[in-house]
């Protein structure tokens, strides 16, 4: 056991997980690495954590599991004693277009709410009393999709608006020891993306980038990045969103 910090990263194998795990280990914190499915890709993580001199646990946990959810807060305690900051970072969606309201159903609902919401307050459940202790920080990963209603599903959307009330609600519940904020990435380079949209990456991606106002859509390090600053650098703000998305909506609303 050492007296570093120590992070629960959610949905941490890859993208903006596995990004913001990385980013706290070379600032060193030790970190859990955490996954549902992709455990190559979190064992890669872990190696690269560890070259940049962090301790680290992979954990496989599916953060809409209750049980699962306070087992990785028990495992993360029982290694190092304590939590210094919660990245609910785990996501999932389904593509559907708008104007298809059939393409939906309650079982779609119900799946994202499970992890995109209801894991984000089970992992925050069971966190909090560490984080109080030490005065720690939760850190959610929403969307640009809670602000506009655009994104890749209503369910989606809807999700993620859920995600950034109950960080506003959080907030209010942990103060004042323990600050709670969002991040609201636009369109995110990468993996998971790609995964979703298939063919239509390169197309869909330009058209964003079209939209920005700086001509670029965000890679996982520069999501990270807002995360780890929100972490680290922000000891005054909670229950504050931070748009992440090359200046997407506002050009959406230019005059």
């Amino acid at each position: 056991m050492n007296n570093s910090k120590v992070a629960i990263i959610t949905g941490s194998a890859t993208g903006v997980g596995a990004a913001t795990a990385i980013l706290l280990a070379r600032r060193g914190w030790n970190v859990v690495i955490n996954y549902s499915r992709s455990k190559t890709e979190a064992e890669d993580t872990a190696k690269l954590c560890k070259s940049n001199g962090a301790d680290f646990l992979i954990i496989e946990a599916d953060v809409s599991s209750d049980e699962q959810s306070a087992n990785m807060v028990s495992q993360t305690i029982k290694r190092w004693g304590r939590l210094d900051a919660l990245v609910n970072n785990a996501g999932t969606t389904r593509f559907c277009d708008y104007g298809n309201l059939e393409g939906l159903s309650k079982k779609d609902f119900l799946d994202l709410y499970e992890v995109n919401v209801v894991g984000a307050y089970q992992m925050s459940k069971y966190a909090a009393p560490y984080l109080k202790s030490v005065k720690g920080c939760i850190v959610n990963t929403s969307s640009i999709s809670a602000i506009s209603g655009v994104g890749s599903s209503i369910a989606y959307a809807a999700s993620k608006g859920a995600l950034s009330t109950m960080t506003l609600s959080l907030a209010h519940a942990l103060a004042p020891e323990v600050r709670v904020n969002a991040v609201c990435p636009g369109f995110i380079q990468g993996r998971w993306t790609k995964g979703f949209l298939g063919d239509r990456y390169e197309t869909v991606k330009k058209s964003i980038e079209k939209q920005t106002i700086i001509g670029r859509t965000s890679l996982p390090e520069d999501i990270a990045k807002s995360i780890v600053y929100l972490i680290e650098d922000a000891p005054t703000t909670t229950g504050q969103f931070l748009v992440v998305d090359g200046g997407q909506l506002v050009n959406q609303s230019k005059l």
